[in-house]
């Protein structure tokens, strides 16, 4: 199992900026893909981005040009640099990791996009 702590949400004007982190502890060495899913009220939760461990990286076409994922595999610790933000991107944004059998998620952070 992998456990997940989220920080760095918050409430952003539009246009500002926004960087979530995602420490990972416990079976580390078992996940090969980690990401970052958010869910808005009333919404399903959609993909916002992931990076396999090989460095690829997708990300959703909402947030191509805006949004960049990143990890820094000492710290085991995932990163999700947030630009020019819009009152679209308002959700609850959830850390995942993929351990093959099994998929991990953190808590869940707030952010809010609003002037």
């Amino acid at each position: 199992q992998v456990q997940l702590v989220e920080s760095g949400g918050g409430l952003v004007q539009p246009g500002g900026s926004l960087r979530l982190s995602c420490a990972a502890s416990g079976s580390i060495s078992s996940i090969f893909l980690m990401g970052w899913y958010r869910q808005a009220p009333g919404k399903q939760r959609e993909l916002v981005a992931n990076i396999h461990n090989s460095g690829r990286t997708n990300y959703a076409d909402s947030v191509k040009g805006r949004f960049t994922i990143s990890r820094d595999s000492a710290k085991n610790t995932m990163y999700l640099q947030m630009n020019s933000l819009k009152p679209e991107d308002t959700a609850v944004y959830y850390c995942n990791a993929d351990r093959g059998w099994g998929t991990d998620w953190g808590q869940g952070t707030q952010v809010t996009v609003s002037s």
